[in-house]
C-alpha cells in the first residue's frame, strides 16, 4: 500500500465508460478535490486526456496509446506529476449494474469480477468498461486496495411491489428480469444533504430526489432508504433524459419489428441514442442549447425547442407528483445533477405543474441557485421545501473505498 498514514486518505476515483475515463484525487475526510479530469475517444486516433489541478486544466493528445489502460497509466504519471501517486490510499470504481448480489460497496476479488461479468448482460454498454477499468487500475495499483462502488445498491431496499414487473414472475425467478434502479451513490448523497438542510435525522426524512442530467431519474426516499426509483432493469425506463426514450409503450418495439423491420440493434440505437430530447427537438440532448433555441428568430426551431422542453418537464412532474405515494409525507423536492442544479427554467416549470400541491417556486431564489450555489428556492406559501443540492458522486465514491480499505487494513 502507498500509504498507511490515517490523515491521508486520498482516493483515486476512476469511472470507466466505453470510451472514456473520468477521474478524480479526493481526500476523503477533508473532501478536498486535489486533482480530476477525463479521458476521451478512448480506442481512437484523437483520444485525448484532460487533467485539471489547483484551477488549471491541461489537455495531451494520446495517439496511439489509446486504450483504457494506457489513458489510466497516463493518470499515474499525472499523480507523481503533481506528488500525489505516494499518498493514494486506495482506487474507488463506479459501476453501474450490481444486480441483485451486491446491496453495498464491495473490495474487489476474483469473485466481485465474476459477479459483475455476470450482470454484464443488464448493462451491456457499461459494466464490461467498469470491468476495464478494474483491470487496468490493478495492474498500475497492484498493492492498493480496488473496491466497487454500484449504481443499484442503494436501490436494493426498495419492497417487491415496487422493483418487480407485472410480468410473468418465473423471469424474475429464473433471470432477475426486475426493475434495479440507477444513480444510486447520487439520490444517497443528495437526500442526506437535505436531511442536514431540513435539519432532521436522515431516519426522520421523506423526500423525493430528482437527479436530471442526460441521464435522468427519480427517487422516493423514505427515512433514508430508497422505496421507489423510476430507472428500470437498464438506464433506460422512466424520466425522458438527453438521448434515451424513458417509458415507452413495450408494445412499440413489436411494433417497429414487425412493420417495419427494425433489428435489435436499430431499437437499442433508437432508445439509447436517437430519443429523448434529441429525438423530440431534432436539434441537440443538450438542455443548454434548447434552452437557447426558445429565443431563436426560427418559428420552426423555436417549436421544436419547446416541444422537447415541455415533454421533459411535464414526465418530471408527473413522476414528482405519483411518488409521493410511496411515502409517509413529504419534507422536500430535491433537484441535483447538471440540469437539476444549473436550470432555473426546467425547476420552475417542472414545479408550476405541482401548484396543485402547494408547492411553489421564488423566482429570484431560483436564479440564484445556478451555477453550484444550491439552497433553498420554495416561495413563502409553499407547503413543501424545494431544494437545490449539488450532487457529489465522487465523494460517495471516495468515503466508501476509504472505510472499506481502513477496514481491511484494521483486519
Amino acid at each position: 500500500m502507498a500509504s498507511n498514514n490515517s490523515n491521508e486518505k486520498n482516493i483515486l476515483v476512476l469511472n470507466c465508460g466505453s470510451s472514456s475515463l473520468k477521474f478524480a484525487v479526493i481526500n476523503s475526510e477533508s473532501t478536498d478535490l486535489l486533482l480530476s479530469g477525463i479521458a476521451e475517444r478512448l480506442n481512437q486516433s484523437d483520444a485525448s486526456i484532460t487533467t485539471k489541478i489547483n484551477g488549471t486544466k491541461n489537455t495531451e493528445a494520446l495517439g496511439e496509446m489509446n486504450s483504457h489502460l494506457h489513458a489510466i497509466k497516463q493518470v499515474g504519471h499525472q499523480l507523481k506529476l503533481n506528488g500525489l501517486i505516494d499518498t493514494i490510499y486506495a482506487v474507488g470504481h463506479r459501476v453501474v449494474h450490481g444486480g441483485e448480489s451486491f446491496t453495498q460497496s464491495v473490495l474487489i476479488d476474483q469473485d466481485v469480477i465474476n459477479a459483475i461479468q455476470e450482470t454484464s448482460g443488464l448493462a451491456p454498454l457499461h459494466n464490461p468498461a467498469n470491468l476495464t477499468g478494474i483491470k487496468a487500475a490493478t495492474e498500475l495499483f497492484p498493492n492498493l486496495p480496488q473496491i466497487a462502488v454500484f449504481d443499484t445498491a442503494f436501490h436494493q431496499t426498495m419492497p417487491e411491489h415496487a422493483y418487480l414487473y407485472a410480468i410473468d414472475k418465473t423471469l424474475y425467478q429464473q433471470h432477475g428480469i426486475r426493475r434495479y434502479g440507477f444513480h444510486g451513490t447520487s439520490h444517497y448523497f443528495v437526500s442526506r444533504e437535505a436531511a442536514n438542510v431540513l435539519n432532521k435525522p436522515i431516519e426522520q426524512t421523506s423526500v423525493i430526489t430528482v437527479h436530471l442530467g442526460n441521464g435522468c431519474s427519480i427517487c422516493a426516499v423514505e427515512n433514508g432508504q430508497s422505496v421507489d426509483t423510476s430507472l428500470g432493469l437498464t438506464p433506460v425506463e422512466g424520466l425522458v433524459m438527453g438521448t434515451r426514450s424513458g417509458d415507452v409503450d413495450p408494445g412499440l418495439i413489436i411494433y417497429l419489428q414487425s412493420q417495419h423491420q427494425y433489428s435489435t440493434e436499430d431499437i437499442d440505437e433508437l432508445l439509447n441514442k436517437k430519443s429523448g430530447l434529441l429525438g423530440l427537438s431534432q436539434i441537440s440532448n443538450d438542455c443548454r442549447t434548447l434552452e437557447e433555441a426558445l429565443d431563436s428568430d426560427n418559428e420552426a426551431t423555436q417549436k421544436q425547442a419547446q416541444l422537447a422542453l415541455d415533454v421533459f418537464c411535464y414526465r418530471v412532474s408527473k413522476y414528482v407528483a405519483s411518488y409521493t405515494c410511496a411515502l409517509s409525507h413529504l419534507d422536500a423536492i430535491v433537484f441535483t445533477g447538471g440540469i437539476g442544479e444549473n436550470s432555473d427554467y426546467i425547476r420552475k416549470t417542472v414545479v408550476e405543474r405541482l401548484n396543485l400541491m402547494g408547492l411553489f417556486v421564488d423566482e429570484q431564489k431560483n436564479i440564484q441557485a445556478r451555477f453550484g450555489q444550491g439552497g433553498e428556492i420554495q416561495s413563502e406559501n409553499s407547503n413543501v421545501k424545494i431544494l437545490v443540492v449539488p450532487t457529489n458522486e465522487e465523494l460517495v465514491i471516495a468515503q466508501d473505498a476509504a472505510r472499506l480499505a481502513s477496514a481491511q487494513v484494521t483486519n
